[in-house]
């Protein structure tokens, strides 16, 4: 246990996978905010927050068990996800000449790491000040992808609460590479959950919450990357100006967006953090202030939630992230990693009530 920081850091066994690996969850706290990783996907089971009454509640959807994330893995729910978070069109990407051909996971495409991407690795843990760094090794030629990448994240929590994910990278070959957090959001509070096939929700949190919608949302993006009817960029930037992407001013979200936000920020361009997101709920006064060194911002809505364990947007994921298909987008900015770089990242979530 760690307090010289001033963040309380905890560990403990959480149980084990279906082939017996043992899971661990590292228990977060300071002024007050709580925080609960696993080492099985990098995954934030939990965050807990105040509302403008102070009565602290989750607003993070989460599982009880590994056996919960093990059987339903399709939301990504709190994972850590890469290599390459987000889509790559065919399932492959040509880097200095050679075509390298991905795992297809969603048609005839590659998506969020693949079959056995990063959420359902069991990570290696260390307390660090503040928190956990979470690190592992995917070999060369996982899911398809050249390289023996090195990677970690750091969860820790800063002064006022505000949960920070550092990720670093390295690779002894030229890659690419791609990370993101995939937690949904529900800032009203998740409530009681029902049984599912997961159990009963004692700890996770949400399967019995409402939706998200209705809540304020604020992006800091002039711009899209609009999509086809796969879900892959179509390689323009669509200004948001005069359309329902126009979250510019503070406005209520409604349904029916799986969309990457083009960032205006500092991190746009990579020369430092920037402002992100805003989220706010008007019931229980609190918010979340999302801000990142990455240039883009995926909005997902949730809405192919089909009860099991989650409703139709039940939870908001914002994933500070590159763009979907940027190997295959020259226009886009790179995410290429080459031997003797380090590919360095950071995205702070900031909570707080008015």
């Amino acid at each position: 246990m760690d307090t010289s920081s001033g963040t309380v850091v905890r560990a403990e066994e959480f149980g084990t996978l279906a082939d017996g690996a043992v899971v661990h969850r590292w228990t977060l706290e300071r002024d007050g905010t709580r925080v609960r990783v696993l080492t099985y996907g990098g995954i934030v089971q939990s965050v807990e927050v105040p509302d403008r009454d102070g009565v602290r509640a989750k607003v993070a959807l989460g599982l009880p068990d590994p056996a919960g994330y093990e059987a339903f893995p399709g939301p990504y729910m709190g994972a850590l996800v890469g290599r390459y978070a987000n889509r790559i069109g065919g399932a492959c990407f040509e880097l200095d000449g050679r075509t390298h051909r991905l795992t297809r996971n969603e048609g005839r495409n590659h998506v969020h790491g693949g079959a056995r991407g990063f959420d359902k690795r069991v990570w290696r843990a260390r307390e660090v000040a503040g928190g956990v760094e979470l690190s592992l090794v995917s070999e060369d030629g996982e899911e398809g992808f050249p390289g023996r990448l090195t990677v970690s994240a750091a969860y820790t929590l800063d002064e006022g609460g505000a949960l920070r994910i550092a990720y670093r990278a390295t690779t002894d070959a030229p890659t690419v590479l791609n990370l993101t957090n995939h937690t949904y959001w529900n800032l009203a509070g998740v409530g009681p959950a029902s049984v599912t096939e997961a159990g009963t929700d004692a700890e996770g949190g949400g399967a019995g919450s409402g939706d998200a919608l209705g809540q304020v949302l604020r992006i800091a993006a002039g711009r899209i990357t609009p999509v086809d009817g796969e879900s892959l960029p179509t390689g323009e930037f669509l200004p948001v100006d005069g359309t329902r992407f126009d979250f510019r001013e503070p406005k209520a979200l409604g349904p029916g967006y799986d969309h990457n936000f083009v960032l205006d920020g500092p991190g746009a361009d990579g020369s430092g953090a920037g402002p992100a997101a805003e989220l706010y709920d008007p019931g229980s006064g609190r918010f979340l202030t999302v801000t990142t060194t990455e240039p883009g911002l995926q909005l997902y809505t949730a809405d192919h939630f089909d009860g099991r364990p989650f409703g139709p947007c039940a939870g908001i994921a914002l994933e500070t992230q590159h763009f979907p298909d940027s190997p295959n987008r020259p226009g886009f900015p790179s995410t290429v990693l080459r031997p003797g770089e380090e590919f360095v990242s950071t995205t702070v979530y900031g909570f707080g009530v008015r």
